[in-house]
């Protein structure tokens, strides 16, 4: 239910877009055209990311648990910090069950021929995974990584890049 609930919230972020004109439609001038989701290291995971005003970014990832205890749950974790300065993007995660990731890297252009398509965007660069374990011991693993953006329904007049 909570994993719908995210699906749902994520999609009506995605489509209504932060300043949207008085017709209802996302203006996607700037850095806003780069909200949506964009896949995550796994099938069925996904990172929402929605760019604010100058350059701020909110989301959050959400990912099925590694841990014995969460093991298979969806896991939703909420951005403590993002920005955006141009094309370069940075966000850190709340922790959730002792983990947390950041991101450093550029929002590119994909494989996707249209906006709207799969992978018209790309996350790109290096994924940081930390975690605390129960005896307070800490461990980071960092990867490259590119997340593609998910396929959207766009209105007919939407602009295109």
């Amino acid at each position: 239910m909570n994993r719908v609930l995210c699906l749902l919230l994520g999609t009506i972020i995605s489509l209504c877009g932060i300043g949207a004109t008085q017709t209802g439609q996302p203006s996607l001038t700037g850095s806003d055209k780069y909200s949506g989701m964009y896949s995550f290291l796994r099938d069925g995971e996904f990172v929402q990311v929605t760019v604010e005003d100058q350059g701020k970014v909110t989301g959050f990832i959400s990912r099925f648990g590694d841990l014995d205890s969460d093991k298979g749950a969806f896991l939703d974790q909420f951005f403590k910090e993002g920005k955006l300065d141009g094309t370069k993007l940075t966000f850190s995660t709340q922790t959730v069950h002792g983990v947390w990731f950041a991101f450093k890297g550029i929002i590119d252009r994909g494989e996707g021929k249209n906006r709207g398509d799969e992978a018209y965007y790309v996350l790109k660069g290096t994924l940081t995974e930390n975690a605390i374990d129960n005896n307070k011991s800490s461990s980071s693993r960092s990867r490259e990584v590119a997340f593609k953006s998910f396929p959207q329904d766009m209105a007919p007049n939407a602009p295109k890049d």
